[in-house]
């Protein structure tokens, strides 16, 4: 087994079993909705459904990207992939910097045949992304069969990495490369520390229009490899465990500069995918939750889990009165003291140093 391969079995391994999820909230618990006494609907009234890019989905759900590169990795990206075929939710593969350095672990990624009809979105490193051509970032892409592509930016974890990138220059010019060369949708995603101002201005004058937030609150990257490695990497990994922006403060920034948005960091069940929409999502997406449920129980108990995630989305959009996910966005909302800091967007020091 590669290097790279067995990194990828140790974070399934950690994220399984050990405690990987940031201290610090995503502040989506700051979300608090009206409810709806007198609704009038019925349960049948309720569609969650969205159109994305071009697909129709039952729920506007992602499973997001994790895993690919190794054998273990195969049955993850089956099972999950055939769950979203069946719940029509958007599926993500993990980073494919391991298929192509390696062709013979490239069946880890290939879940067409039980995922025909999902939304797929392939994964590439920024740095990966910025050393390679347009055209060898295409076939990663036809590669697997994806209607888009994620460009992950991941500085913190590479950087507590031993092995990680320390240069990270050129990855905006790459981005924008690809926006204009990709027949694809090209995603600007995060991997849980967040997308703030700065850099959401520099994705839009890219021309990128579709972002995946990811922001602090969920599975700590940088805590994972601080389960890992050497003394340093133990060292600077619980040094930044907690390091990124809230997940809700990401979600207002992005939609608040009109990119349409994959809301992820965090998110654990139904009502704070609900609220992720309220503040602007388009979809809303998550990982933890159903990796964990396959790795309890199989195939059914990922099959369950997605069921009561659903169920619990169109319930929760009837107690709001919400006949669509449109109506999401135009509810009433009260939020918390701290979210409401955040979204008033970071001051920037004056001229002398004095707060502007």
């Amino acid at each position: 087994m590669s290097e790279l391969s067995r990194r990828k079995v140790d974070h399934l391994d950690l994220c399984a079993n050990e405690d990987v999820e940031a201290r610090r909230g995503t502040l989506l618990d700051q979300v608090h909705l009206l409810h709806d006494a007198l609704p009038d609907l019925s349960t049948e009234d309720v569609d969650a459904s969205v159109r994305c890019m071009g697909k129709r989905l039952e729920a506007p759900l992602l499973i997001t990207g994790m895993t690919g590169g190794a054998d273990r990795a195969t049955a993850v990206n089956r099972a999950l992939a055939s769950v979203a075929q069946k719940h029509g939710f958007a599926f993500g593969l993990g980073s494919q910097r391991a298929m192509e350095r390696d062709p013979s672990v490239a069946a880890s990624y290939q879940v067409r045949d039980v995922a025909p009809d999902v939304l797929l979105f392939g994964n590439l490193g920024a740095v990966q992304a910025r050393d390679r051509s347009s055209a060898q970032v295409g076939d990663l892409v036809g590669g697997v069969g994806a209607d888009a592509i994620c460009i992950h930016l991941n500085v913190a974890q590479e950087l507590v990495q031993d092995e990680g990138d320390r240069d990270f220059r050129g990855c905006v010019d790459a981005i924008q490369r690809l926006v204009e060369e990709l027949p694809v949708p090209v995603i600007a995603k995060e991997t849980g520390c967040g997308l703030g101002p700065a850099a959401l201005d520099r994705l839009h004058r890219a021309g990128v229009r579709w972002v995946d937030v990811s922001g602090a609150g969920g599975t700590s990257w940088p805590g994972v490899e601080s389960l890992r490695g050497s003394e340093r990497q133990h060292a600077l990994g619980s040094e930044l465990r907690e390091w990124g922006i809230p997940t809700a403060a990401c979600i207002r920034y992005a939609s608040a500069r009109d990119f349409s948005v994959i809301a992820s960091g965090g998110i654990r069940g139904a009502v704070d995918a609900v609220r992720s929409l309220v503040l602007g999502g388009e979809l809303a997406g998550l990982a933890l939750p159903f990796f964990r449920a396959y790795e309890r129980g199989g195939v059914l108990a990922l099959d369950a889990f997605a069921s009561r995630l659903v169920e619990g989305i169109h319930s929760v959009m009837l107690l709001v009165g919400a006949r669509c996910t449109a109506e999401l966005r135009e509810l009433p909302r009260v939020l918390g003291p701290e979210l409401r800091e955040w979204i008033r967007e970071p001051e920037r020091p004056g001229p002398e140093g004095r707060e502007a």
